[in-house]
């Protein structure tokens, strides 16, 4: 269980970042599925480089932050569909990938990590406490900066895009800013994972935007929206819950393989429950 919480609040800066385009920006970002792992390839080439790992970490951030500004400069000056964009992004990252690590895969478990000095707590109650005090910092960070003029700026770009365009403000820079800092978070998430799990995998990233969108729904179905740093808390702790939904399933042995499928039915179920929900409640007025 303290495996499955440390991964959870670890994949909280990813959950967090598919946040800042799901519920935001309200644009459906495929980019993820790729840039994930071009965070992790960025940083394990650079580690076993020699370079150090917050630094690798921090590269691993910002390949994630251009591949977020393709897509957007893809949507907004090219014109093509936002869904069209992600995945057009996403399909071109998996051979750079390739390129970046050389190979398939890339072993970092003989290097030093970003959690080489947090050895003697990892794997325990500690460990976690450590992982939740970051994963509250990053929350308190997103949500400073969704209370700045420039994020009212995105927030507003995705519930009205018309009204603020009549202020004056350039929602194409407000979307590829959106994307390029979502995906920012998504490729440090993945530089994270692959020091965390002793490798980075050209195949690590496949199926994430689903992890994100469990974690963001999960998140949001226990905790109320009435304000944002609780929205922001929710999908954090979304993170954690989809973890260990996870573990219970596999220790209730059901068969790894299948946990791609156990996803895709908490998400259709996260989705479907509210909404029967409210239709009995206006049946019942």
């Amino acid at each position: 269980m303290i495996g499955a919480l440390e991964l959870g609040l670890i994949y909280a800066v990813m959950a967090v970042g598919v946040y800042l385009t799901f519920r935001v920006l309200d644009f459906p970002d495929l980019t993820v599925d790729g840039s994930f792992t071009t965070g992790a390839a960025t940083a394990g080439v650079l580690i076993t480089n020699g370079v150090n790992p917050f630094l690798s970490s921090l590269a691993g951030f910002a390949t994630g932050f251009v591949a977020g500004c393709i897509t957007g400069l893809l949507h907004t000056k090219g014109r093509i569909d936002g869904l069209l964009a992600g995945i057009l992004t996403m399909i071109g990252l998996w051979s750079i990938n390739l390129r970046i690590m050389g190979s398939a895969n890339v072993p970092l478990l003989t290097q030093d990590s970003v959690f080489t000095p947090l050895d003697a707590v990892m794997g325990t109650w500690a460990g976690v406490g450590l992982l939740a005090v970051g994963a509250v910092v990053l929350c308190l960070l997103i949500v400073w900066f969704l209370s700045t003029d420039l994020g009212l700026s995105l927030r507003a770009t995705g519930d009205n895009q018309q009204m603020i365009t009549s202020f004056g403000v350039s929602t194409d820079f407000t979307k590829i800013l959106t994307l390029a800092l979502s995906n920012g978070l998504v490729g440090l998430c993945g530089a994270l994972i692959a020091q965390y799990q002793g490798f980075a995998d050209i195949s690590m990233g496949i199926g994430l935007i689903l992890v994100g969108l469990a974690s963001v729904i999960l998140g949001q179905a226990v905790l109320p929206q009435s304000r944002l740093w609780m929205a922001v808390v929710a999908v954090a702790l979304g993170s954690v819950i989809y973890r260990l939904i996870i573990f219970a399933a596999l220790q209730v042995g059901l068969n790894p393989n299948d946990m791609k499928l156990i996803t895709a039915l908490l998400v259709i179920v996260a989705l479907l429950v509210p909404r029967m929900t409210r239709v009995r409640g206006k049946r019942k007025a």
